[in-house]
C-alpha cells in the first residue's frame, strides 16, 4: 500500500538537556550539546560543511523517546572557539575530537549519523575506532576528491549557466584569464577571502554562499546584501574561509582515502541515504561506497535532492534510525549490492 510522505516528518523541537565545551588541546574548545533520552540509544551527529555547525532543526531528526544524541561543533566552527582557526585544524584532529567527545560523555559505543561533509568525517571516524562505533548512517555522501569537487564548481555549472556566470564574475579580477577548471575558481574564492580589502574578502564569501544556495535550490540565487549584524557577517566569512581551506587540501583524505579505509569497516551495519537529484554531493559517491562495502544497505530517494529536512530525506534517514533502534542493524532497509556475475 503507498504511504504519502507527511511534510511533519520532523519530531517537535526539544531542547538540550546539557551542553559545554569540551578543551581538546591546541587551543581548540568544542561546544558540544545532548539532547533526547539519556539513557536512550547514543548517536552522534556530524554536521556537514566544512565549516558549518550544528543547528536546532538537526535535533528533530532524532526520536526524543530513543535517542540519547550528542552533537558538537567542529572545530572553527558555530560556537567553537577559536572561531574559524585553522591552526591545527584537520580532518584527523576532527577524529582525534571524536574520540575525546566519545569518552567525556561517557558512551562506550554509539551510532555514527553525518550528511555532506559529516559522512566523509563519518567514515574517516569509524575506520579508524570502529570499535567504537554500533553503525554509520551516511546521507548525501562526499568524499572529498578531486572529481567530487570539481563536480561542485565546475560540472554543474551546465545546470546552472547563470548562476555559475555570478559566481565566476565576482572573481574574476583575481585573474589575467580565469578559466572554467575548478581550481581556478577556488583558487580565485579562496584569494578573494583573504583580500586585504575587507569588503572584497566579504563579497567573495557572499558569492560562495549564493552558489551553494543555488546548487542545493536548483535555481539561481541571488547573493544577499544585508546582515543583521557585523557577527554574522564575520561567522560567514570564517566559514568559507574554513570550507575552502579544507577542500584546497583534498579535507586531507587523499583521492582514495576514504574509501580504501572504508574496507577496513568488516561487518559494521552501514545504511546510505542519497537524493538522485543531489546536485551539492554526487550520487556517484554514495555508489562508491556502496560498491566498497558490500553489507551497507543503501537507499535512493527519487526526487530528492540534498536538503536533509526535506520530507523524503527526512523520512528516510528516521526510517533507518527506527529500524537500527529495533534491530541493531539496517536489514530489511534499503538496498544491498550484488555485483553482476560474468556468465
Amino acid at each position: 500500500m503507498f504511504n504519502p510522505i507527511r511534510a511533519d516528518v520532523l519530531f517537535p523541537p526539544h531542547a538540550p538537556y546539557a551542553s559545554g565545551r569540551l578543551d581538546v588541546g591546541d587551543g581548540h574548545r568544542i561546544y558540544f550539546e545532548q539532547c533526547g533520552l539519556p539513557t536512550g540509544l547514543p548517536v552522534v551527529f556530524l554536521h556537514g560543511g566544512p565549516g558549518s555547525s550544528c543547528s536546532p532543526r538537526h535535533r528533530q531528526l532524532f526520536d526524543p523517546a530513543v535517542f540519547r544524541v550528542i552533537l558538537f561543533d567542529q572545530r572553527g566552527c558555530g560556537r567553537s572557539t577559536p572561531l574559524g582557526e585553522l591552526r591545527h585544524n584537520t580532518s584527523a584532529d576532527l577524529v582525534a575530537d571524536m574520540e575525546a567527545l566519545r569518552q567525556h560523555v561517557g558512551v562506550t559505543q554509539w551510532l555514527v549519523v553525518g550528511g555532506s561533509w559529516g559522512a566523509g568525517l563519518g567514515l574517516a571516524y569509524a575506520s579508524g575506532h570502529t570499535h567504537a562505533c554500533l553503525g554509520l548512517l551516511l546521507r548525501g555522501v562526499f568524499l572529498g576528491r578531486t572529481a567530487d569537487v570539481d563536480w561542485f564548481f565546475n560540472g554543474v555549472r551546465h545546470f546552472l549557466p547563470d548562476a555559475w556566470a555570478q559566481l565566476a564574475s565576482g572573481i574574476r579580477s583575481q585573474f589575467d584569464a580565469l578559466d572554467s577548471a575548478h581550481n581556478a575558481i577556488l583558487a580565485g574564492l579562496g584569494a578573494a577571502l583573504y583580500s586585504p580589502q575587507p569588503g572584497h574578502a566579504l563579497a567573495s564569501a557572499l558569492a560562495w554562499e549564493a552558489w551553494e544556495q543555488s546548487v542545493l535550490l536548483h535555481t539561481r540565487v541571488s547573493a544577499r546584501t544585508q546582515f543583521a549584524n557585523e557577527e554574522e557577517a564575520s561567522r560567514l566569512l570564517a566559514k568559507y574561509r574554513l570550507q575552502c581551506y579544507y577542500v584546497s587540501q583534498g579535507c586531507f583524505w587523499g583521492e582514495t582515502g576514504l574509501l580504501q579505509r572504508a574496507c577496513s569497516l568488516g561487518n559494521l551495519p552501514v545504511a546510505l541515504v542519497h537524493g538522485r537529484e543531489d546536485w551539492v554531493c554526487r550520487p556517484q559517491a554514495a555508489w562508491d561506497v556502496h560498491v566498497s562495502l558490500p553489507k551497507s544497505r543503501l537507499r535512493w530517494v527519487d526526487g530528492g535532492g540534498h536538503n536533509p529536512f526535506s520530507p523524503d530525506m527526512a523520512q528516510a534517514m528516521i526510517d533507518a534510525m527506527t529500524q537500527f533502534a529495533a534491530h541493531g542493524n539496517f536489514q530489511g532497509w534499503g538496498e544491498s549490492f550484488h555485483p553482476i556475475e560474468p556468465s
